[in-house]
């Protein structure tokens, strides 16, 4: 975007010289009645103020053009010389070259997810996305944060994403998701409001602190609100009374390729017909060794271990049980 802007100022200038060329060459030849060759020099050396002597007499008339010849050029060589400087200045700053890049991925970017801030929960978002190779950006305030972080896998966009010119900046219009880890939670308002008016259909994740904020966020427009610290709370407590279970779920992966154990999977996935079919027919376990542990209808209704008989509708999901191998085998057993 950078770039493209410079380059359009560039032939503005440039067309602006030559432009400029054109009129004095004919103006000296015709209003001053020159040869070409000699209307051709005095627009140089009247466009370039070099001061070399006139190839003859200039009468009044041809003065005038003259005045106004020099006066233009100047104007326009100033504003070409500004433009290329600052072209070159641009080129050679390796921030500028850098936001350059980044601008430019995040332009073709398509139905990825928008991360705010990159605090402890951002980068913790952004650890989970890159493992499971989803297209991202980050936008971020801290000028050295994203120094410390910037790398190949990382597509930092340094703003304030209260402002909505930073969010359109950042694709929020052709986004699929936006996740707002700010520690205020007045912020996370503010944001949440703000992209929902920019974005009506994009699923919204906020962070709260507090617990009068949570109402006020959803309100907002977000479509879930997390409160780390009852999370964390609530787990610490879990480990007291039924520990065995929550170190069992702790054991869990959701992520990486030879660790995974847990698996969401859509019924379009799974086959390319759209037919109704039960969990008994597609005869998981026997082929996979993954069970199905839930059911997610079209409807948005949840099913906990769900019956044999529960038959599976397009747009529907299972989230199947298994052991990393077992997953694998899912995956090849399905095409997915």
């Amino acid at each position: 975007m950078i770039l493209t802007w410079f380059k359009s100022k560039i032939y503005i200038a440039l067309t602006l010289l030559v432009t400029v060329m054109i009129i004095g060459i004919f103006g000296f030849r015709f209003v001053s009645e020159l040869s070409w060759i000699d209307a051709i020099y005095m627009t140089i050396i009247t466009m370039s103020t070099v001061g070399y002597g006139e190839v003859e007499p200039l009468d009044d008339t041809s003065k005038l053009f003259a005045i106004f010849l020099i006066t233009t050029s100047v104007l326009i060589l100033g504003y070409s010389l500004s433009v290329i400087t600052e072209y070159i200045v641009g080129k050679s700053d390796p921030q500028r070259v850098q936001y350059r890049k980044s601008q430019k991925m995040i332009d073709k970017l398509e139905n990825h997810i928008i991360i705010i801030g990159y605090g402890r929960n951002g980068k913790q978002a952004a650890d989970k996305l890159l493992a499971y190779d989803k297209q991202f950006v980050v936008i971020e305030q801290d000028k050295k944060l994203i120094e410390r972080y910037q790398n190949d896998a990382l597509c930092f966009l340094e703003g304030n994403a209260t402002e909505d010119d930073v969010l359109i900046k950042a694709g929020i219009k052709k986004a699929v998701c936006l996740i707002c880890t700010l520690p205020e939670d007045a912020d996370n308002l503010f944001v949440v409001l703000s992209s929902r008016q920019i974005n009506r259909k994009l699923k919204i994740i906020s962070r709260a602190s507090q617990d009068a904020s949570y109402k006020k966020i959803r309100l907002a427009g977000a479509d879930n609100v997390i409160m780390p610290d009852r999370i964390g709370g609530d787990h610490m407590a879990s480990l007291v009374v039924v520990p065995d279970l929550i170190e069992f779920l702790d054991n869990l992966s959701i992520i990486g390729k030879k660790s995974i154990n847990i698996e969401e999977v859509s019924y379009e996935d799974m086959f390319d017909t759209p037919k109704k079919r039960t969990i008994r027919n597609i005869d998981m376990r026997s082929r996979t060794g993954c069970t199905i542990i839930g059911y997610k209808s079209p409807d948005g209704e949840y099913i906990v271990n769900p019956e044999a008989d529960t038959i599976l509708m397009p747009g529907s999901k299972v989230v199947v049980l298994g052991r990393p191998e077992q997953i694998n085998r899912l995956n090849k057993e399905f095409n997915i």
